[in-house]
């Protein structure tokens, strides 16, 4: 019997100031691995060549958490609040979403990954939640540990692809994160918000398959459905981008 082709699927890196090396939360390749997929951490790449043959090769893309997205790229300085960049992540990640895009290729971002696509098509970050965002609700946006363990609800977009993929108006999720979208870019929607007004979830436009959450599902897919959903609902998308 023959067996479906699994898509190839590129994670971007994390990476480590201290130890000068890359790295990668193991829910990621797992979690892609039970949704169906062949999981590729890539590295950091540099030259344009190379970027458009990975954009050509695989089949989708998460986009990782890590550190900050450098303020320059949505036209702001760096502020006394605002913790590590990593310039060339920012370089290969803001070239190799411009070709997937161009490619059409699925596109899942992960809470860094969120808010890179937005500055990408011309949005905006808070530096810092706490420090620039006045909230009547203080809801926590960066619980300290258990990662596995939810700790705020977020509310759903009925009209929105998220919706489609979970069926639900509200979810329960982890949150591990200090910045957020400040002016969300026109092209993207809004697809989820947390109880305080702030962005949890937008989808790319006029993108076949393009999702992007603010928590972190490489830490619950293994004890929530509607996580397992999502990651399948992108491994599908990648399978249909197959050649």
């Amino acid at each position: 019997m023959i067996s479906e082709k699994k898509p190839l699927i590129g994670i971007l890196p994390l990476y480590d100031s201290i130890k000068k090396s890359l790295w990668m939360y193991p829910g990621y390749p797992e979690g892609i691995t039970a949704a169906g997929g062949i999981p590729v951490i890539l590295s950091i790449l540099n030259q344009e060549e190379d970027i458009e043959a990975i954009a050509d090769r695989l089949d989708g893309f998460v986009f990782s958490g890590g550190q900050d997205v450098d303020p320059q790229y949505y036209g702001e300085a760096l502020l006394r609040f605002s913790n590590e960049i990593y310039p060339p992540r920012d370089q290969l990640e803001l070239r190799l979403l411009r070709a997937v895009m161009n490619r059409d290729k699925p596109i899942f971002g992960v809470c860094r990954g969120l808010q890179l696509i937005n500055v990408a098509l011309g949005g905006t970050l808070y530096q810092d939640i706490d420090q620039q965002v006045k909230r009547e609700f203080q809801i926590q946006h960066f619980q300290q540990n258990n990662y596995e363990f939810p700790v705020h609800q977020v509310n759903i977009e009925k009209n929105s692809r998220l919706y489609e993929i979970i069926g639900t108006e509200t979810i329960r999720v982890n949150s591990m994160h200090h910045q957020a979208i400040a002016h969300l870019s026109p092209q993207l929607i809004a697809a989820a918000a947390s109880g305080d007004g702030l962005v949890e979830a937008v989808e790319i436009r006029d993108l076949t398959f393009g999702l992007a959450v603010q928590w972190h599902p490489e830490f619950l897919w293994q004890q929530d459905d509607n996580t397992l959903k999502i990651m399948r609902a992108f491994i599908e998308a990648g399978r249909k981008k197959m050649r």
